[in-house]
């Protein structure tokens, strides 16, 4: 399984991950300015929820640790585009599990592939925090494809 997805990252494209750690705002900190707002807020309970925090929430081992455990947990599926556009969701909460994945994109199973990928790592994050206190955070980050 783990030379499978190696290899459907070596021949079809490459995958990039991106989440800024920026300092807490309340103005800028609003949900409400998040991509695809209207589809995450049909899924998501989204009270109290942060977009910007003193500290971002960490995983175990930190983001390059992330991305290894989410690309050996994603299966493989049958890509027909030439480009794949997701954007992952999900609140890490006080207690630093994760809630309420979700996903959005042009393609439905690539989505899908991606929220039980992250539904599979059964790991505690380090919460986010506003004043030294855990906040629920909203977690994003673009996952792309592209073949060559």
């Amino acid at each position: 399984m783990k030379k499978a997805i190696l290899f459907l990252m070596l021949s079809f494209g490459f995958m990039t991950f991106a989440q800024k750690s920026e300092t807490y705002t309340p103005e800028f900190s609003s949900v409400t300015n998040v991509p695809n707002y209207g589809i995450i807020k049909a899924k998501m309970k989204l009270d109290d929820v942060v977009t910007k925090a003193d500290t971002a929430p960490e995983f175990p081992g930190g983001t390059e640790t992330f991305k290894r455990q989410f690309a050996e947990k994603m299966d493989v599926i049958d890509v027909k585009s030439n480009k794949i556009n997701t954007r992952v969701y999900f609140i890490v909460e006080k207690n630093g599990y994760v809630r309420y994945v979700t996903a959005t994109g042009d393609d439905k199973k690539h989505s899908q592939a991606a929220e039980i990928a992250v539904r599979r790592m059964f790991v505690r994050w380090k919460p986010a925090t506003i004043n030294g206190e855990p906040v629920r955070y909203l977690y994003t980050f673009p996952l792309t494809l592209k073949k060559y």
